[in-house]
């Protein structure tokens, strides 16, 4: 495999796992619970994997973190609108850290929904940066 063709595979792994957790987060959203913080959960990871596989299109190394802030500000500067148009999203960040623990406070179902939501604009965002690329198929 060349350069091209690992960074190919590292956007299509990024986009898969981001979209299991999209899909489990909307999932968990029909499911009866008191606390829906799994969703929100999910919700998180999505968003910071469609970032991580934009990340490694454009060539950008980033740290191991959940913070979504921090990976959107490593954007290039000619994502600057995209940064900006995806910026809302950091209020994810605390479901992918502090919310995981116990005598957290419980996330209830319209908070869920919105962060699932939010996922499906970073994840609409995302796709349509990467279109172009994409349709173009894995290097050979």
């Amino acid at each position: 495999r060349h350069r091209e063709q690992v960074i190919w595979d590292f956007i299509q792994g990024w986009l898969k796992k981001a979209g299991q957790d999209l899909a489990a987060a909307e999932i968990t959203l029909n499911v009866k619970l008191d606390d829906h913080f799994i969703a929100a959960f999910h919700a998180q990871q999505a968003v910071e994997k469609y970032l991580k596989a934009f990340l490694v299109w454009r060539q950008v190394p980033f740290p191991k973190t959940h913070e979504i802030k921090k990976l959107l500000s490593l954007l290039p500067a000619e994502d600057e609108k995209l940064a900006k148009e995806l910026a809302e999203a950091d209020w994810l960040s605390p479901f992918g850290v502090e919310f995981r623990y116990p005598l957290e406070e419980a996330v209830d179902l319209e908070t869920a929904k919105k962060s699932v939501e939010q996922a499906k604009k970073v994840e609409q965002a995302i796709r349509e940066s990467l279109k172009d690329y994409l349709a173009k198929g894995r290097p050979i």
